[in-house]
């Protein structure tokens, strides 16, 4: 046998298994594009809804200083759960603590200043007192003869002195109460910035990035960790002006997400942009109009996200369904809780 007999006899036994090769691709290219039908088919929306694509996203918070100092600790990891109020790390307040113990001793002074200054009124008081019945007996005297009027005249200058001495210690008293307020208030400002020295959580959430390290020196505002919102959370979509205009504050919405496909998110639209975005300069035909998109906020129901607060996380994607028709009824893939 040559050798083109023997490249012939390859070939035809190749011919069968490349049909056979080329018919399975086909079959199966075929029972996909039936699957695609299939599905598009059972996810096409009736009248009176909309929908889009997109992220679910929360708001972000910091945890940061208000003053400078070093960080002493930081409890939190990223992942962690923390609850509104909870204090999460703390700033070396030393140098503040001793600032406020003399503040607070000072302030003790200024109280002891007081009380004197009140005593001082109370002498200045009884001598203004026996001032005046010395003054009294002596013009009865002086009236009967039994005395000159010299005496009348040193007792009416003793009076004249007491009640001098009367305001100076009126006077003390509101300079030793002044003194005393801003001792106080030196107090309560230490006070505060100690309080501050501890970081504590603004909003209840999970801890998404952890900043800073004990031993790290803050600047005043400096981050330590950033917190996500879980009661602010919501997924935007853009719809276009023709779908826009049927949307209202509280439209009734739900909320489908990629890693939770069986699952109907109740919602409501929370926000809806009052201007399009990509808007061209000029609209002058149907097919500009229609490039306009409105930005449209779905925020999930509260209760839902506090019930699977480890299952909601910023970032993933999903789709929104909006109800445009009040009237219209939710298909059976769309009920929650499978209702």
């Amino acid at each position: 046998m040559t050798v083109k007999s023997v490249i012939k006899v390859s070939e035809m036994d190749r011919s069968p298994a490349r049909k056979f090769l080329i018919f399975a691709l086909f079959l199966a290219l075929t029972a996909t594009i039936a699957w695609m039908l299939y599905r598009n088919a059972g996810e096409r929306l009736p009248d009176g809804f909309a929908s889009g694509n997109g992220r679910l996203e929360a708001t972000e918070v910091d945890v940061a200083t208000k003053l400078a100092g070093r960080l002493a600790e930081l409890g939190p990891r990223e992942g962690d759960w923390v609850a509104a109020g909870t204090v999460v790390g703390r700033l070396d307040a030393d140098d503040l603590a001793a600032q406020l113990r003399s503040a607070q001793a000072l302030a003790v002074q200024a109280e002891r200043a007081l009380d004197e200054a009140h005593a001082g009124v109370r002498k200045s008081g009884a001598d203004l007192q026996l001032a005046d019945k010395t003054l009294r007996r002596s013009q009865a005297l002086v009236d009967k003869g039994f005395i000159s009027r010299n005496k009348l005249d040193t007792d009416q200058s003793g009076m004249d002195g007491a009640m001098a001495g009367m305001a100076q210690s009126q006077s003390r008293v509101a300079e030793a109460e002044a003194a005393l307020a801003a001792a106080r208030a030196k107090v309560e400002s230490l006070q505060v910035n100690v309080d501050d020295m501890a970081l504590k959580a603004p909003v209840s959430g999970r801890v998404l990035y952890r900043l800073a390290e004990p031993g790290e020196v803050l600047a005043a505002g400096g981050k330590a960790l950033t917190l996500v919102d879980l009661s602010d959370m919501y997924l935007t979509i853009y719809l276009p002006t023709n779908r826009v205009g049927q949307v209202a504050l509280g439209s009734e919405a739900r909320i489908v997400l990629d890693a939770l496909p069986d699952q109907a998110i109740p919602a409501k639209v929370s926000f809806v942009a009052d201007k399009a975005q990509f808007t061209p300069r000029e609209v002058e035909t149907r097919t500009e109009r229609e490039k306009l998109m409105f930005r449209v906020k779905v925020r999930p129901d509260p209760a839902w996200v506090t019930e699977h607060r480890d299952l909601a996380k910023s970032g993933m994607p999903g789709v929104a369904y909006v109800k445009l028709d009040a009237g219209a009824v939710w298909p059976a893939r769309l009920q929650p809780s499978g209702k």
